[in-house]
């Protein structure tokens, strides 16, 4: 998730098909792997075959779905002490997934930063991270669910600390940030998904999943996951915890085995042109958009066209931009009951702005430009 895009904005959803229920069990895997086929609003096909006889493993963290938490404090930066215990936490779970993919066959495994709590740094210690695993860094800012996408670099994909998408009822769950519901072609999207389906592009499957029992469900739409429940949730912010060195032992094996069995998992391509759409609920609304010409909208939802993933995303993303626009209205709730003085100075300063930009005496600041020197980790 992007904690930070709670707070300022930030990934999109994508589809689910009904497939047979898991086996019972705290890691799972399936016994029989789909052929290649279509399915409705999908593709799914074979993995991309290795070009250059080096296997790579791309590690995608975020930090609600970690083992030993329960806490929703831990995923702001702001909340400095459970946000530091986090921290050790997810490089723990992090090391236990590169221990086993490095086990399972891996040359060499690359690990991003898909959480975003507002660290300007990356939000696993990096002093602490099996020195054998590399951070991802970019000199300009990037977007880890779709910007990394490049054909013949990875031969596998693997999550950790993953959440369950918006309205599952699991520990801190959401879908991108606060309030979002992102559909395509007909069906609500994990962020996991979403990282399948782009992913899916350059047909490098995602193969090991570890997050709370509530994940586990969403992630029947892709069977062939190796997964690991790191703890059953009980509400958005309440969890019941699995021993976390049992969870450990776990996610190491299940890493292992994921990748040695890269070549029968199943790449996602999405049908195009993608029908998306997202869904706003609370604090996130979407009714400002009701009755403008050229926009299909109906009960707090915005659909739209598209001709393939990417400018499917880039769309969803720009309504979750106008979506967040709903968080005023809690500000505004809170600033009511905490402090009314503020809110009242609020109006002066709006009225403020408003009466240079008339008079001509304000100028819009230029948009920043990413610092020299400064090296991007991906989600901040």
């Amino acid at each position: 998730m992007k904690c930070h895009a709670w707070v300022s904005a930030a990934t999109l959803l994508l589809l689910a098909c009904s497939t047979p229920d898991r086996e019972e069990g705290a890691e799972t895997a399936a016994s029989s792997q789909p052929q290649e086929r279509e399915e409705p609003g999908r593709t799914l096909s074979d993995p991309a075959p290795d070009t250059d006889g080096v296997v790579r493993a791309l590690l995608y963290y975020d930090m609600e779905g970690l083992s030993g938490q329960d806490d929703p404090r831990s995923i702001f930066y702001r909340e400095r002490d459970p946000y530091t215990r986090a921290r050790e936490l997810l490089t723990a779970d992090v090391n236990a997934a590169v221990e086993g993919l490095f086990a399972g066959g891996a040359d060499e495994v690359h690990v991003v930063d898909a959480h975003g709590s507002g660290n300007p740094e990356p939000d696993v210690l990096l002093d602490k991270m099996d020195s054998r695993a590399r951070l991802v860094v970019r000199d300009t800012p990037f977007a880890p669910y779709v910007d990394l996408v490049e054909a013949g670099v990875y031969d596998a994909v693997a999550v950790v600390g993953m959440h369950s998408r918006t309205g599952a009822g699991g520990f801190a769950s959401h879908t991108y940030t606060l309030g979002m519901d992102i559909i395509l072609n007909g069906s609500s999207v994990t962020e996991t998904e979403i990282i399948g389906y782009s992913w899916g592009r350059v047909d490098v499957p995602v193969v090991f999943a570890a997050g709370d029992d509530r994940l586990q469900g969403n992630l029947s739409t892709m069977p062939w996951i190796v997964f690991v429940r790191v703890k059953d949730a009980t509400s958005a912010s309440t969890a019941e915890l699995r021993p976390v060195d049992e969870v450990h032992q776990e996610m190491r094996a299940g890493a292992e085995r994921a990748l040695r069995g890269r070549a029968s998992a199943r790449a996602m391509k999405l049908t195009t042109p993608v029908r998306a759409a997202l869904r706003a609920v609370p604090p996130a609304r979407l009714d400002m958009l009701e009755g403008v010409p050229g926009i299909d909208y109906r009960d707090q939802t915005v659909s739209f066209e598209a001709d393939d993933f990417r400018a499917a995303y880039d769309g969803v993303i720009a309504l979750i931009n106008v979506a967040r626009g709903g968080y005023g209205d809690v500000l505004n709730e809170y600033l009511r009951e905490a402090d009314p003085s503020v809110l009242a100075g609020y109006s002066s300063y709006l009225a403020g702005r408003w009466w240079d930009v008339e008079s001509g005496r304000w100028t819009r600041p230029p948009r920043r430009e990413p610092e020299p020197g400064r090296k991007y980790h991906g989600a901040s």
